[in-house]
């Protein structure tokens, strides 16, 4: 089991800068974001979503702790979100350190959300996974996650040209 535990603001800041950098290299290596621009757009971001930090209306920052352990084993951020067709829980990040994966705490933590999900009244639980991450999109197809939309691409190759063209 585990507890989702509300963010202290001091934890906040150490959430803060790791995922700040964390997100700004996930959309340069999807290729979403050039190197130079990637650490002020993922800044710009997260100032954006979480105004007030772990106080920020509507959104919920957790420290996913260990029952068995009574340690910090993660982090988890969602959102509660008005849609046109009814609200939902939007997660922004889940981590799990890495000492504590492949162990059943992203299993767990998502099933720990769907408890707060349901008291929140918010009827459905939607996040958005880089392509690249094959382990958690696993994961969350193991849960009942389905892919809702799919951003497929390809890189060209060019020939290499002579000198004299």
């Amino acid at each position: 089991m585990v507890r989702l535990v509300p963010m202290t603001q001091t934890e906040f800041e150490a959430y803060l800068e790791s995922a700040v950098q964390d997100y700004a290299q996930q959309h340069v290596r999807a290729g979403n974001w050039s190197a130079e621009k990637a650490q002020h757009l993922a800044e710009e971001s997260f100032r954006t979503l979480l105004p007030d930090g772990p106080c920020s209306s509507n959104q919920y920052l957790f420290t996913i702790e260990g029952e068995a352990l009574g340690e910090k084993v993660g982090v988890l951020w969602f959102a509660a979100e008005e849609r046109e067709f009814g609200p939902w829980a939007f997660v922004y990040d889940i981590r799990i350190e890495r000492a504590y994966r492949r162990r059943g705490y992203g299993t767990l933590t998502l099933e720990a959300l769907e408890e707060r999900a349901r008291e929140l009244g918010l009827p459905r639980i939607t996040l958005h996974v880089f392509g690249h991450n094959s382990a958690a999109r696993e994961m969350y197809a193991k849960l009942g996650y389905q892919e809702v939309d799919l951003i497929l691409s390809k890189g060209i190759d060019f020939p290499a040209r002579s000198a004299g063209e």
